[in-house]
This record gives structure tokens, sequence and C-alpha cells, in this order.
């Protein structure tokens, strides 16, 4: 399996935090070398591990502000 690299370019915001340490964040990641997009999901203490998420870019982010 090919080694995934990430950078988190711009953290914006935690929305909860379980009791193991594992919070679910709101961030600005580049996955691999691109562009960053906006990126939900569970990150370990630290950020070694990462459970699954979702990327939008900034066009999708828009449109679920306008559906929220």
């Amino acid at each position: 399996m090919a080694e995934i690299k990430y950078e988190i370019a711009e953290h914006v915001g935690v929305l909860s935090e379980n009791a193991k340490g594992w919070r679910k964040e709101l961030n600005k990641v580049s996955w691999n070398g691109r562009a960053p997009k906006y990126d939900i999901r569970d990150w370990a203490p630290e950020y070694e591990k990462m459970g699954k998420g979702i990327t939008l870019t900034e066009e999708e982010a828009e449109k679920l502000k306008e559906l929220l």
C-alpha cells in the first residue's frame, strides 16, 4: 500500500474530543503535495494516526455552509 503524505496547512477548529483523546477536527490539509482542501476527520493525539474522513473543495465547503 502506498504511503499517504499529508500536511496540515491550517488548523480551523476542534468539533469534539472523545475519552481516548482523539479529536474530530476541521482543518485544511494538503494530501500528497496537492493544494489544501477542507478536511473533517478524527485525529489521534499528536496527529500520529487518523480516522476516515471527508475532504471538501472551497466550493463544496461553501455549499455545505449554505445547507447548514
